[in-house]
């Protein structure tokens, strides 16, 4: 039976500068895809129905995703945001923009006269979603803080609970970055991904911090000791929501919502081996050898 095995990096041959490099390269690439995305569409990453109002119509028809989108569009004055198969059969997620009443009206009728199934429908009103984005950026945000806060309670001096801080926030920017180029919009789904990943990150980098800080042993062999934990730990999470992603994709049973959040999850946890082991490593051992690697 094979047996997974996590490699030792000799850390010795790498200054603390080339150590950082390569995270801070990335999260500055990322800070700028959110900008630039930000200066284009007035948001940091395209928000989904469920933060801009709308409707979601769910039918049943044999036909494929271009034939529905021509056959609504060519009946109402609405274009189709998306068309997302929901489950293995026929069934079909439909989203528009539009959320009164008689628009709603106008898409069911579209609907049933392209000889579609009508299974569901729902709507979110513009105001009702704005609020519920403050709500998803505040929870983030108050989120982000308190775990910056324990982390300074619990290690009480700069430079180790920096790393910890500094770790979490690229390892939320870069998978935000990644869904804009992916094109994957913020649901409610991917907000709690983002929340999952500052736990994850967190767990990983007081991991590696308590082993070198706090426990007996030299710089090296603590990090060593670290890792064989972190990394088979973090490499399982990858695995686990690779396999989530592929089996609840449209290919196989075509459950919405879980491919996005595997996806955003797999992008966070692959960023938070680099941040991890590169630029909290770094960090570390600045703060123990005050800048002298050794």
């Amino acid at each position: 039976m094979s047996r997974f095995e996590v490699q030792t990096i000799d850390y010795t041959r790498y200054s603390n500068r080339q150590l950082v490099a390569i995270p801070l390269l990335v999260l500055a690439v990322a800070l700028a895809v959110i900008v630039g995305w930000y200066a284009l569409t007035g948001a940091p990453v395209s928000p989904g129905i469920a933060f801009t109002g709308g409707t979601e119509l769910q039918v049943s028809t044999t036909a494929s995703s271009g034939e529905i989108t021509q056959a609504f569009e060519s009946r109402t004055p609405y274009e189709v945001e998306s068309v997302q198969q929901a489950g293995s059969g026929n069934s079909w997620l439909v989203t528009f923009q539009a959320t009164e009443n008689s628009e709603v009206r106008q898409i069911t009728s579209a609907a049933e006269d392209a000889g579609y199934t009508i299974e569901s429908v729902s709507s979110r009103s513009a105001s009702f979603s704005g609020e519920s984005q403050r709500q998803a950026l505040l929870g983030i945000g108050a989120a982000f803080v308190g775990m910056s806060l324990l982390v300074f309670v619990l290690f009480r001096t700069f430079v180790p609970s920096i790393a910890v801080v500094a770790s979490a926030f690229s390892d939320i920017v870069i998978p935000i970055a990644l869904m804009n180029i992916f094109g994957i919009k913020l649901t409610l789904g991917t907000v709690a991904a983002l929340l999952m990943l500052i736990g994850y990150s967190v767990d990983s980098d007081l991991l590696l911090n308590n082993h070198v800080l706090r426990r007996s042993g030299s710089f090296y062999e603590s990090t060593y000791r670290a890792m064989r934990t972190g990394v088979t730990m973090t490499v399982t999470s990858i695995a686990a929501m690779s396999v989530m992603t592929l089996v609840s994709s449209r290919f196989v049973f075509g459950i919405p919502l879980l491919p996005e959040v595997g996806i955003v999850l797999v992008f966070g946890l692959t960023a938070d081996l680099m941040n991890t082991y590169l630029l909290n490593v770094s960090l570390l051992r600045y703060y123990k050898y005050e800048g002298i690697a050794k």
